[in-house]
C-alpha cells in the first residue's frame, strides 16, 4: 500500500511542480518587447500610410502603449491594464477607420520589427501569428475614408 506524501509545515515531501515558463520570459522579457516596439515606431515614423494615423507629433507615447500591451499580452507585468484599464483593444480601435492599406502597412512594419528582434523561429512565428490575426480583425474598411478623386470621362461627341 502506498502512503500519501507526508505534509510538513503545509508542504508535501514532493518537490514543487515546475511552473511553465511564460512566453514573455522565454523571449527575453521587457528588453525584447522594447526592441520590437521601438523598431516598429521607427518604421511608422517613416511610413507615408501609417504616420498620418498618429496625430501626436511625438510617437513615444504610442510606442510605450504598444510595448506595455505586448508585455502584458505575453505574460509580463500588467502595467498596461493598470495605466489604461482593461485591454479591450478591439474597442479602443473601433472608432478609427482602419482600411486594408493601413493593415498591410502595419503588418509590414511589424514583420520587420519582429524579424529583427532576434527571436527563435518558433517564438517569432507564434508572436507574428497572433499579431497578424489581430490586425486582420481590426480592419474595418476596404479602403481609406478619402476616396480617390472621381475619374472624369470625356463626353461622347
Amino acid at each position: 500500500m502506498n502512503a500519501a506524501p507526508v505534509s510538513v509545515g503545509g508542504m508535501t515531501g514532493e518537490p514543487p511542480a515546475a511552473q511553465p515558463q511564460s512566453f514573455y520570459d522565454a523571449v527575453g522579457g521587457e528588453p525584447t518587447f522594447r526592441r520590437i516596439a521601438a523598431r516598429f515606431y521607427e518604421l511608422v515614423g517613416e511610413d507615408e500610410i501609417l504616420r498620418p494615423l498618429y496625430p501626436e507629433a511625438d510617437l513615444a507615447p504610442a510606442e510605450e502603449r504598444l510595448r506595455l500591451f505586448l508585455i502584458q499580452q505575453w505574460g509580463g507585468p500588467a502595467t498596461y491594464t493598470q495605466l489604461r484599464g482593461r485591454t479591450g483593444l478591439g474597442a479602443r480601435h473601433m472608432p478609427f477607420r482602419i482600411a486594408r492599406p493601413h493593415r498591410d502597412a502595419w503588418l509590414n512594419a511589424m514583420r520587420v520589427a519582429i524579424d529583427e528582434a532576434g527571436l527563435a523561429p518558433a517564438h517569432r512565428e507564434r508572436l507574428w501569428n497572433q499579431l497578424e490575426t489581430m490586425a486582420w480583425n481590426f480592419t474595418t474598411h476596404a479602403s481609406p475614408r478619402t476616396p480617390p478623386p472621381p475619374r472624369r470621362y470625356p463626353r461622347a461627341p
